[in-house]
């Protein structure tokens, strides 16, 4: 059974009557969110009688026969017990498949298996081990907060600790300002809303109390990079490339992720002039999440010339940022000499 995350709290008021299914798994990259939901599970289980816990996590060495033991094994006490399983890589391999397979195969009324993953693939989500757990319990996909709602998400945040920003234009560029500095950190993002809890009494917040109060906590991703080039937004992808090249972040791996964002683009536009559908040319090039959404965007108002364009000035990057300063043939324009500035120029060319 497929459950969305805004629908646990209705599915846990039911299981009070019903009972808890005997197997979660829950997936996504979001660690906050993936968080929340376990503990949630967790003191639904505890309200339930579940009053052991183990934790196993499949890391390297791990064997996964303690899996099939800690399901089948009794407590002391005869307890009923919660037991988490964690799989950090998300790939549980041939054995631990296996594993999973027979523990969904044969539930047990005294144990609760609560299994967190990272994002599941498509491939994964194919799989033999992932559909048995979702066919033997409740699968629970945690979604990233689209940058674009995370504005709206902080609100909601203020709100469950009776705060909010003040009305119109000042309380937009409050929220807009706190998203802005935990640039792809949650975690951060849920530490800075708890802090302002902390600095201030319920009620309404200033642009200036929320500016005083809150950290520069960006966490900026190289493929995050990507998709603030796909969506046109200059001003976030300008800052992005100043946190990357703050961070001491490699220029040939910043360089690799655009072109291959970029060579994507070309295929896409190839793919739809010879009249493909957008939505197999999306699953042809497995791009999924918030870019299956921009690419088809950014490839139509982009021109083909402009993609060749960028895509050669893409190599002329390539040979700079490996020491190579000859031009190949046909260049004749040199190049900025920080190749930091090139890197920006090559998004820009992609953004506007």
């Amino acid at each position: 059974m497929q459950l969305r995350l805004d629908g646990l709290d209705a599915h846990l008021k039911q299981a009070q009557s019903k009972g808890l299914a005997p197997l979660y798994v829950l997936h996504g990259d979001e660690h906050l969110l993936v968080l929340e939901a376990v503990d949630r599970l967790r003191r639904a289980a505890r309200d339930a009688g579940f009053s052991e816990r183990d934790v196993l996590v499949a890391e390297r060495g791990f064997h996964w026969s303690q899996l099939v033991e800690a399901q089948q094994s009794m407590s002391l006490f005869g307890d009923r017990k919660i037991v988490e399983v964690r799989i950090p890589s998300g790939k549980p391999g041939k054995d631990g498949g296996e594993a999973l397979r027979a523990v969904a195969a044969q539930p047990s009324p005294d144990v609760l298996m609560l299994i967190t993953l990272p994002r599941v693939d498509f491939a994964s989500s194919k799989s033999a081990w992932f559909q048995a757990l979702e066919s033997a319990g409740v699968s629970i996909k945690v979604d990233t907060i689209d940058r674009t709602r995370l504005p709206a998400w902080v609100g909601e945040r203020l709100a469950l600790q009776q705060q909010r920003v003040e009305g119109g234009e000042p309380g937009r560029r409050a929220l807009q300002f706190i998203a802005d500095k935990v640039e792809g950190n949650l975690l951060a993002a849920h530490q800075e809303i708890q802090k302002l809890g902390l600095l201030y009494p319920p009620g309404e917040l200033t642009f200036d109390q929320v500016h005083d109060a809150v950290l520069n906590v960006a966490r900026y991703d190289v493929f995050k990079l990507s998709e603030a080039m796909l969506a046109g937004d200059v001003p976030r992808l300008v800052r992005m490339l100043e946190g990357l090249r703050g961070e001491g972040e490699a220029t040939v791996l910043v360089l690799w992720a655009l072109t291959e964002e970029i060579r994507v683009l070309s295929k896409v536009r190839q793919g739809v002039a010879a009249g493909k559908p957008a939505p197999v040319l999306m699953r042809e090039l497995r791009v999924w999440g918030p870019r299956e959404r921009l690419v088809p965007q950014a490839a139509q108002r982009l021109s083909m010339p402009q993609l060749e364009a960028a895509l050669a000035l893409a190599a002329r990057l390539d040979r700079q940022v490996k020491g190579l300063s000859d031009l190949p043939p046909g260049a004749s324009a040199s190049l900025p000499a920080e190749p930091w500035d090139g890197l920006q120029q090559l998004a820009l060319m992609i953004a506007r």
